[in-house]
């Protein structure tokens, strides 16, 4: 995992607060709940981008710098890093806003693919980007 930062980097896509279902006994939250916060906030920003249906093709190795604790609330910031011609590429940081602080700590990071799909299910084409 690279360096870290004191500043999460993309845009805020995935607030959730840790609940005991989501922990071991210890209180540490499963590494896999994490990681499917993540592919919903990847979901979420490649369907915005792509306007229609979207699925996750690949995961770039993950690593986790810090537990997640019961209670704290799961940041996730996401980043479409590239595009090409069905798929996009998202930068994925997750942050954790300690229990009842204002303290962030940087838990993991990781590359998402996502898929442009058609009805058919197919992988279609990712439109342009909407002019603002």
């Amino acid at each position: 995992m690279a360096a870290q930062s004191d500043t999460p980097t993309g845009e805020l896509t995935l607030r959730t607060l840790a609940m005991p279902a989501d922990a071991n006994a210890a209180g540490d939250i499963f590494g896999g709940w994490v990681m499917a916060q993540m592919d919903l906030a990847c979901g979420i920003r490649a369907a915005e981008r792509a306007r229609g249906r979207v699925v996750t093709a690949a995961v770039q190795e993950m690593a986790f710098a810090m537990p997640v604790k019961i209670g704290d609330t799961l940041c996730v910031y996401t980043e479409i890093a590239r595009v090409g011609r069905t798929s996009m590429t998202l930068k994925v940081e997750t942050w954790a806003q300690r229990y009842l602080t204002h303290v962030m700590q940087k838990v993991t990071e990781a590359t998402f693919v996502m898929v442009a799909l058609d009805a058919e299910g197919k992988p279609t084409p990712v439109p342009a980007p909407l002019q603002t």
